[in-house]
């Protein structure tokens, strides 16, 4: 009789202690079911705000070249260099810092002469210099066209206007952008009957500004020698922001 109730308890005590050992190993299993619930529920809310700022431009780039056709490579190559050397001196009378000027393109191709059966020789030798020229006073870029075309540039290529220092109108267009992350993120609360916690995770892209251009592509110099008429127009800064609030 006693070596049987001995047994039994030895029995119980060994079950108690492997269900002990269950539980610890697997302590999701003890986890009440309301508080997996509540767990799962603070995912949080993601949104993404965009915002927007303008700017008047300050500077702007151009490309000014100069293409010459002649019968050798010697008369190209010379010409080439007697003009871009008499615009580099006009830039210079402008006033335009020599590191403001960086040479783009030089190329040098032989044309051909074609019959019927194909190349017959040689027409001529082309060369091909550009330049790109920052000016840093947007009041001069009109003039300093001006000044170039009279040095002897036959060729204009697209103006690109631009901001020396963004990081005001990024800092707007961000701020912007935030305040729209919210204004999403507190709607969304709304409508789905929660309340708006803390942020826990923003990331940012600010895309280039859209800059206004003028001369698009290869502008023959007959067309604006009259004087060219520019308008710098505005910049816009477009920043988004990818926001994700916790939820209470």
């Amino acid at each position: 009789m006693f070596k049987n109730s001995y047994k039994t308890i030895l029995a119980v005590l060994m079950l108690v202690g492997i269900t002990a050992v269950l539980i610890a190993c697997n302590p999701i299993a003890a986890t009440p079911a309301a508080a997996q619930s509540a767990s799962n529920a603070n995912g949080g809310i993601t949104v993404v705000g965009q915002g927007e700022a303008y700017g008047t431009p300050d500077q702007a780039q151009v490309q000014v070249g100069v293409e010459i056709f002649a019968p050798t490579v010697a008369e190209a190559t010379s010409q080439n260099e007697a003009t871009i050397q008499q615009i580099m001196d006009a830039l210079n009378a402008m006033d335009i810092a020599s590191e403001d000027v960086q040479t783009t393109n030089y190329s040098l191709w032989a044309e051909q002469i074609y019959g019927d059966k194909g190349p017959e020789g040689i027409a001529g030798y082309r060369v091909t210099n550009q330049v790109n020229v920052t000016i840093r006073d947007i009041d001069q870029v009109s003039d300093v066209l001006s000044a170039v075309i009279d040095a002897g540039a036959n060729t204009i290529y697209g103006i690109q206007f631009s901001v020396a220092d963004p990081a005001e109108l990024e800092a707007e267009a961000r701020a912007a952008a935030m305040a729209d992350a919210r204004a999403r993120a507190e709607s969304l609360a709304e409508l789905a009957g929660l309340d708006l916690g803390s942020i826990t995770m923003i990331s940012e892209v600010i895309n280039q500004p859209v800059m206004p251009m003028g001369y698009g592509g290869g502008m023959a110099v007959a067309e604006v020698a009259a004087g060219p008429s520019v308008s710098p127009g505005q910049l816009n800064y477009n920043v988004q922001v990818q926001v994700t609030f916790a939820i209470q």
